[in-house]
């Protein structure tokens, strides 16, 4: 099958501003080759606008491709070599109004091929855009203090430049080593000092300056630039891109720029380091064992090494910037100083339907573990329903599984979501009794976000939910005796569950410091289940009308309908009684959310059973009582101290 992901797509944002057209000049794209032609349709008008096309196989050693409207189709540079244009007629094809084209690779299994049939692809996708991306080309004078004109509409923050006609290293200025310095895209040099490559003149919003160096201005050969702006002068929910430095510290380190990114382009300036590209599709974060030792999925712009051939430290991705581990390699070791470039995640959206953001499915009967959703999954529950089976939790962001009935830390199991379509757990059996429930994240209806903690009361965590939580679930990623901690609106800041228990509702002012979250930021206190001085994931939920519902009812011990304002019915249940003890009952339609029999009375045992499962435990599921029937507004619950026990308040989360 051929794997495709398309990015930029409802990620993350602020829910106002221009930001919203990052998607439109900006796009990363998984896709395996196959030996057919591949239009990649990533919403990018190049044909119309101009841009760049950067293609790096992630499975086997190849050259990084660069193609470029203003050099012309199918010229091809290598950022990690000094070489100069070259045609790839077999590996791209057109540049369209909404991506581009790859053809069918008449050199099949060649090794430098972007298309070579059962490999695997990154794209990445810049469309020129003023204060985001120019592209510039000149035939080079050798005079010193030359200038060349430019319509990024903002001074360039960071400039790659390659001879085309000649073989040259590539020259980088960025502003976080100014004008007296160069880097060179295609080795692992740190920065070098010399006025013969920008003649110690920084660029400003019309031009770029270029002294003698053979690299940028040599008489008679032509030359190409990529120009980047930094967008920090604007207002954050104005900014697409910034370029910036940073230097290590003793520990962590968050780099703040205000918006979640999507794409990081980092080096090591003093020091000799690859140029290191993570992406948030292929998923910021490499499975390991060890939340300790995890590494990023990394692409080099200065090697034609597959993915993850080095071992790199762990940036993590945050709603307002990223996170440098201390002290353990390359991408921040525990001397040195750093630049980057970022690109900001896209707004999200508001969902038009249910089925846009959330699946149920059914895994592959056999052989890996494979779950269909029909959009790019950001979170997914795998559980077994005919045996006693984990309840497996995934997230793009971090690549790592936690289970929601232990207290147990993060770690790998092989999970997957680099694609545009499902998830995979690696392994092998037979998968045909499990089911899966995902989501996609979207405004007003789910986000999810990685922090570290600080062990301060009151703390702030920025989120891009757009509207305040109802629902929370935070787990501690690094700790392996610490609940999941549950916020609910009904009950209020005061009070939380823990999501791996039965147990009833209780207060603890050190979870969210009795402070209800707003449609930006939830507060934690300093319990270590919620804020100490390790890694933390949070869930939030939301009541989006007519797709999802966040609520609360008392129980009657009869039958009562709850109404969710939906059209067709709940597809998914989370059910769990707050004043008593009572587990977290997970129903959904997959499985059967079954009414009686027309003209049947109620029965707990005779008719309309529905199947349950438990998310606090890892008990099969249960066939055997009538719980919940069907109702087009929502769903009915009926007798029973499970879900409607006279005079208990039970707190739920449903999908339409």
């Amino acid at each position: 099958m051929t794997i495709e992901r398309k990015v930029g797509m409802g990620i993350a944002g602020q829910p106002t501003g221009p930001a919203a057209d990052v998607a439109e000049v900006f796009s990363t794209y998984l896709y395996g080759a196959d030996g057919t032609a591949k239009t990649i349709t990533n919403g990018i008008d190049l044909a119309g606008e101009g841009g760049l096309v950067w293609i790096k196989s992630r499975t086997q050693t190849e050259k990084n491709q660069l193609f470029d409207t203003e050099r012309g189709s199918p010229l091809s540079l290598d950022t990690a070599a000094t070489t100069s244009n070259f045609t790839a007629t077999n590996e791209f094809g057109t540049f369209n109004s909404n991506g581009f084209s790859v053809p069918v690779n008449t050199l099949y299994g060649r090794t430098n091929a972007v298309s070579a049939a059962g490999t695997k692809y990154a794209s990445w996708t810049f469309r020129k855009k003023e204060k985001f991306l120019d592209i510039v080309t000149w035939t080079g004078n050798d005079t010193a203090g030359r200038t060349i004109p430019h319509n990024l509409g903002s001074v360039p923050a960071m400039m790659l430049v390659k001879m085309t006609n000649g073989t040259y290293n590539w020259n980088v200025y960025h502003s976080g080593i100014g004008a007296t310095k160069f880097l060179e895209l295609n080795t692992t040099n740190g920065s070098q000092t010399s006025i013969a490559v920008w003649n110690d003149t920084a660029p400003t919003d019309s031009v770029f300056t270029v002294g003698q160096e053979y690299g940028v201005n040599q008489g008679s050969k032509t030359y190409v630039a990529y120009l980047f702006a930094d967008n920090s002068s604007e207002n954050t929910k104005d900014q697409m891109i910034k370029c910036g430095s940073y230097s290590s510290v003793s520990g962590n380190q968050e780099i703040d720029l205000g918006w979640e990114p999507q794409w990081l382009l980092v080096k090591k300036s003093d020091g000799t380091e690859d140029w290191a590209i993570i992406d948030n599709t292929r998923g910021f974060v490499h499975t390991g064992n060890d939340v300790s030792t995890t590494k990023n999925k990394t692409l080099f712009a200065n090697s034609s090494s597959a993915e993850e051939s080095s071992g790199y430290a762990v940036l993590r991705p945050t709603a307002t910037g990223f996170i440098a581990r201390a002290g353990l390699d390359a991408l921040y070791a525990s001397a040195g100083s750093y630049i980057y470039m970022a690109i900001r995640a896209p707004m999200m959206k508001e969902p038009e339907a249910a089925t846009d953001v959330f699946a149920i499915d059914r895994p592959s009967s056999s052989g890996t573990l494979t779950v269909e959703s029909g959009f790019p999954i950001d979170f997914v529950m795998v559980k077994g329903t005919t045996a006693s089976s984990a309840n497996y939790t995934g997230t793009r962001l971090t690549g790592m599984v936690l289970y929601p009935h232990t207290q147990g830390a993060e770690w790998d199991v092989g999970y997957s979501f680099d694609f545009n379509d499902k998830a995979t757990i690696a392994g092998s059996g037979d998968y045909s009794t499990w089911i899966s429930w995902m989501w996609k994240r979207a405004k007003g209806y789910f986000d999810v976000v990685t922090y570290s903690g600080n062990a301060t009361s009151g703390r702030a965590v920025p989120h891009s939910l757009g509207v305040a939580p109802e629902m929370m679930w935070v787990k501690s990623r690094t700790a392996s005796n610490q609940s999941w901690r549950v916020y609910h609106a009904s009950l209020g800041a005061t009070h939380g569950l823990n999501l791996d228990s039965n147990n009833a509702a209780f207060a603890l002012t050190r979870l969210w410091n009795d402070t209800a979250p707003t449609n930006s930021s939830f507060i934690v206190g300093n319990h270590g289940s919620t804020n100490d001085s390790g890694q933390y994931i949070a869930y939030l939920f939301a009541t989006l009308p007519g797709i999802s519902k966040v609520g609360s009812f008392v129980g009657n011990g009869t039958t009562q309908t709850i109404d969710c304002g939906f059209s067709a019915g709940a597809r998914f249940l989370l059910i769990k009684g707050s004043t008593n003890t009572q587990n977290w009952y997970v129903f959904d339609s997959v499985r059967g959310i079954v009414a009686r029999p027309a003209g049947q009375p109620y029965s707990p045992y005779a008719y309309g059973l529905d199947a349950k499962l438990q998310l606090d435990n890892t008990s099969a599921e249960f066939i055997n009582v009538d719980f919940i029937d069907p109702h087009n507004s929502g769903f009915i619950v009926n007798a029973g101290a499970e879900v409607n026990g006279s005079g208990v308040t039970y707190i739920f989360y449903a999908i339409a």
